[in-house]
């Protein structure tokens, strides 16, 4: 048994959750998302918990059985709480600032690079070299934050460029004279 797959996911108060044949909806104080699962899995609503059962011990519906709970549990925990990640910029004259509904980095190169917010998904600033990526939808969270960051990878000799705040750069030692 999937010791991910196997465990209940709790509803808090304040979160709706409706099942509609395989299309999950999950409504809460920061929004709403819908997800249509796989048909083979078996998912059922108990006593404020979701719970996910395989049909049988096929490869695919074990592998099927934990992602299709994990998914679950993001959802329910992005409606409530919402998902966030911060990304740090370094390097001389690199920074970031919002202009309404887009996010203009300067990252070294010879124009301002401009990305704009997609839907579901808010970038803040905080200071000139912090930018915090807000979301109901831990999908749509990540990917906006490693396109930010994939604009300018942190190098390893002196570390510039767009790195996670919680991300370690290896560095490497510079040449010898």
């Amino acid at each position: 048994m999937s010791r991910i797959g196997k465990a209940p996911v709790a509803i808090p108060a304040g979160v709706e959750v409706k099942l509609d044949g395989h299309t999950l909806t999950v409504k809460g104080p920061k929004g709403q998302l819908v997800r249509e699962f796989h048909p083979d899995m078996i998912i059922e609503i108990e006593d404020n918990e979701v719970i996910v059962k395989r049909p049988s011990e096929n490869k695919e519906h074990k592998s099927l059985h934990g992602l299709t709970r994990a998914l679950i549990a993001n959802m329910v925990t992005g409606v409530n709480s919402g998902f966030e990640k911060v990304l740090e910029i370094s390097g001389v004259g690199y920074r970031a600032e919002k202009k309404g509904n887009k996010l203009v980095m300067n990252l070294g190169y010879s124009h301002p690079v401009e990305m704009e917010d997609p839907e579901g998904v808010e970038t803040v600033c905080d200071g000139q070299t912090k930018v915090i990526v807000k979301g109901i939808s831990k999908e749509a969270v990540g990917a906006h934050a490693a396109n930010i960051r994939a604009k300018r990878l942190p190098e390893p000799y002196k570390g510039h460029g767009v790195k996670y705040a919680d991300e370690h750069i290896r560095r490497k030692v510079g040449k010898t004279g």
